[in-house]
């Protein structure tokens, strides 16, 4: 839905720069990365249900420590002021951030019934 949304922006913006140049290595990352965290934060719910916040609050925090290595990557090898990548970066990660929480949220709904 996300990949949808971001491929009708520059047709319906056509002369707004709304996304950046490594857009899709962006979206590849935390996508990728957002799945890994929530298949830890998961695995940690079903084989310990009481300890499994550890396990959640672990896979957000090593997602995140990977997010400040890969803008300082950017940073690094992107000189200047990219404004357009701080906003779809963060957006991104907000987004894949509200998902992966409302999932576990969900499941974790589904073991107290």
């Amino acid at each position: 839905m996300l990949a949808g949304i971001a491929l009708a922006m520059p047709l319906i913006f056509p002369t707004v720069k709304l996304l950046t140049n490594k857009f899709w290595l962006v979206f590849g990352f935390l996508g990728g990365i957002t799945f890994i965290a929530y298949i830890v934060a998961f695995l940690g719910i079903k084989r310990n249900p009481e300890t499994g916040i550890l396990a959640i609050m672990g896979s957000i925090a090593i997602k995140m420590l990977f997010s400040m290595a890969f803008v300082l990557i950017y940073s690094l090898n992107h000189k200047g002021k990219d404004v357009v990548f701080v906003l779809n970066f963060f957006s991104l990660y907000l987004l894949f951030t509200f998902f992966e929480i409302y999932c576990l949220l969900r499941n974790l709904r589904h073991q107290n019934k």
